[in-house]
């Protein structure tokens, strides 16, 4: 086992001489160590509460007719502004008075027409829209109230569940198997270096195997990759996200992590090339995701079911991938001897 450890720890050497990852990485946990900031600002654009707790009154909406559609707006946080016609509104929304404006019809009608200007902006735009979707729900209801239709789909009480969707469903995953990628890219590399500097056959005269020797070089990138899974669980929790089975999400990320290694490291056993093999990684790392979620097996769906708590997902889960992962690697050392050829 020593020549194994030896070559794990030239490869982890080297890493740690390479200053562009080692940068990667600290930006890394940089941004970790204030996720509190960085899902704030991801979740203003998937939670429209999030822009109006913060921001809210500093949108500005121009009304043009019927005035109750206001006070659902201001009710909302918005900066309502009214006027008397649409020429007045659209000379305050070009000299920058207002972000939107509504131009309502007459709400004593059966049906009420409204139309809404927005900025040519798409960002501006697509956060207004968001931002106005609960005033016209509430408008719509009261419509239909005074219509004798009583429909209060919009009053339903309680905090919306997009912020809890989010954290355990998009923003933890993400940062859990964005090292576990970046380590199939480090296996590719590692291995492809040695072919074109010439230096394999220097170092297949260890006494090392060389299925060890692929081994060794997977592992040192698994190791990188669940360290820094470890750092961005610590800091989530310094942070206040609650994430329960923290052993089985580590153990989750380090499985998915050798799976992308090996993935990768067959890919540079046969090609033999550096950029063609990152760009097969690439496709396979694609498929994979794909397929997964489409059977339902994914790891992301695993991983945020592991750190909710869900009493239906635990180890036996975990332990599918792992099958996966042992029948990747002993076709690894199958085709491992075409190193040598």
């Amino acid at each position: 086992m020593i020549p194994f450890w030896a070559v794990v720890k030239k490869e982890l050497t080297s890493v740690i001489r390479d200053r562009t990852i080692i940068i990667s990485i600290l930006i890394q946990l940089f941004i970790a160590s204030f996720s509190s900031a960085l899902l704030l600002g991801m979740l203003s654009l998937y939670d429209s509460d999030t822009i109006m707790k913060f921001g809210g009154a500093g949108i500005k909406i121009g009304v043009v007719g019927e005035s109750r559609l206001e006070m659902f707006l201001s009710g909302r946080g918005l900066t309502v502004i009214p006027f008397d016609g649409l020429s007045e509104a659209e000379s305050a929304f070009f000299q920058g008075g207002v972000s939107a404006i509504f131009v309502v019809s007459d709400g004593a009608q059966q049906t009420a027409e409204i139309k809404l200007y927005l900025p040519d902006n798409e960002a501006v735009s697509s956060i207004i829209r968001m931002v106005v979707q609960e005033p016209l729900k509430q408008y719509e209801n009261d419509l239909r109230a005074q219509n004798g239709i009583d429909v209060r789909y919009a009053d339903l009480k309680g905090k919306p569940s997009t912020s809890f969707e989010f954290v355990y469903s998009v923003l933890l995953p993400m940062l859990m198997f964005f090292p576990a990628f970046v380590s199939g890219s480090m296996s590719v590399d590692s291995l492809t270096e040695e072919v074109e500097n010439n230096t394999l056959p220097t170092l297949l005269s260890a006494p090392l195997s060389l299925h060890g020797m692929v081994s060794a070089k997977i592992t040192s990138s698994v190791i990188i990759a669940i360290l820094q899974s470890m750092a961005w669980l610590s800091l989530l929790r310094l942070n206040g996200i609650a994430i329960q089975n923290i052993g089985w999400i580590l153990t989750l990320t380090l499985i998915v992590a050798a799976l992308t290694s090996t993935s990768a490291m067959l890919g540079a056993v046969l090609l033999q090339d550096r950029e063609r093999s990152q760009f097969i990684y690439s496709l396979i790392l694609l498929a994979a995701t794909s397929i997964s979620a489409l059977l339902n097996a994914s790891p992301i769906t695993t991983l945020s079911r592991l750190a909710i708590g869900d009493s239906f997902t635990g180890g036996w889960n975990v332990a599918g991938f792992a099958l996966a992962l042992v029948g990747l690697y002993l076709f690894l050392v199958k085709v491992s001897h075409r190193l040598v050829k």
